[in-house]
């Protein structure tokens, strides 16, 4: 597969937080630019303004007006945002939500032309980027409209061991029932495993799937939907070849370290899996918008005003979220290239008898497990 120079579009996020901070630690590193093209949308003068509140003056960007003229060796930033723009640090202001809108719109246009490969966003303040133009639960909901996606996205925090999908997403508790059906939890399996091969290059991925109940329900006694919805989805999904277990009880299933015998994990609501996922890997954690066809991710913490221009902020889920980044669109280019051209499903034994190739395939998958 040819090598290209992947463009990474990276979002300035809520101005007063610590979204420079993070962005500047991690490309402050020489060896970035041999990984990818980054492209910060932002603000040279705001940028500025945060290298001086953390001592970084050694430290420049190569300033572009569009995203054709990055230099690929360099740290280029594009200017979304009145030059006017106050910061302040450490407090949610309106201008600030509107800089981090602004700066997103123009790396999704430019996201949306091709000219760049992948998205990476610096926190954002979901209340104060609220207005006319923006009126979405976060990141993930305004790029489905703006490139008109159909399919569901899947939010996934992700580490290089740990993988947690959420079935039901940012909704209230009390509406999280509604969300557990057969189809629902049909789908999110079938769509975890595709993103996990695609995207992860796990050949044969093993999900585990949490129940919604205490005890998953306790046959029946805490609630009944472990044995109504997910466990007939669980078998009937195992008759297709999809490896997927459970309903596991949360508590004793995170306790018990179990969790290190799957590659990704379902989990019903919000804080059913981010809780034990920001517990076992808040500092290296990835929100990823998994099953789309954009790639977009970002740290797994938020704006964290309390330490914002401190130079105390841990620059590493901002640095995993690059990574990542980068090996999903190379995973996906080597998914695209090895399913292109499938081969025949039939051998042929010299004496004339056919040989399904599915099962020496499957016999493969079993034993080796991964890529």
């Amino acid at each position: 597969m040819e090598e290209k120079k992947i463009k990474i579009g990276i979002t300035q996020g809520d101005i007063n937080g610590v979204g420079y901070e993070v962005i500047l630690k991690i490309l402050s590193d020489p060896n970035i630019v041999d990984l990818c093209t980054p492209i910060v949308y932002g603000s040279p003068k705001i940028a500025a303004y945060h290298r001086k509140a953390l001592n970084m003056d050694t430290f420049t960007f190569n300033i572009i007006s569009k995203a054709e003229d990055a230099n690929a060796k360099r740290i280029n930033i594009i200017n979304c945002v009145d030059e006017e723009i106050r910061v302040e640090l450490g407090k949610s202001t309106k201008a600030a939500g509107q800089a981090s809108f602004l700066a997103l719109e123009r790396a999704t246009e430019d996201y949306k032309n091709g000219l760049i490969d992948a998205l990476v966003t610096a926190p954002i303040n979901k209340n104060n980027i609220q207005s006319e133009d923006f009126q979405f639960a976060g990141h993930t909901d305004y790029l489905q409209e703006k490139f008109a996606i159909q399919q569901q996205a899947l939010m996934l925090m992700a580490t290089e061991t740990l993988k947690v999908g959420l079935l039901s997403m940012h909704v209230p508790l009390s509406e999280v029932p509604k969300y557990v059906t057969k189809e629902n939890v049909r789908k999110r399996i079938q769509d975890f495993e595709a993103c996990l091969k695609q995207d992860f290059r796990i050949l044969k991925p093993r999900i585990a799937v949490l129940g919604l109940n205490p005890h998953a329900g306790d046959n029946g006694v805490i609630g009944k939907e472990e044995i109504e919805v997910i466990q007939p989805v669980i078998e009937e999904l195992q008759k297709k070849s999809i490896l997927c277990y459970g309903p596991y009880p949360a508590d004793g299933f995170f306790g018990s370290e179990k969790f290190r015998e799957f590659d990704g994990i379902l989990a019903m609501y919000h804080d059913q899996g981010l809780i034990p996922f920001k517990t076992l890997a808040m500092e290296n954690g990835v929100n990823y918008s998994a099953c789309l066809p954009i790639i977009r991710t970002s740290p797994d913490h938020g704006t964290a005003y309390d330490i914002a221009g401190q130079n105390i902020a841990s620059e590493v889920s901002m640095r995993q979220a690059l990574y990542m980044a980068i090996d999903i669109y190379r995973n996906r280019k080597y998914y695209e290239e090895i399913t292109a051209n499938p081969l025949r499903k039939q051998y042929y034994e010299k004496g004339g008898a056919d040989i399904d190739i599915s099962l020496i395939e499957n016999e493969e998958k079993e034993n080796h497990g991964h890529l």
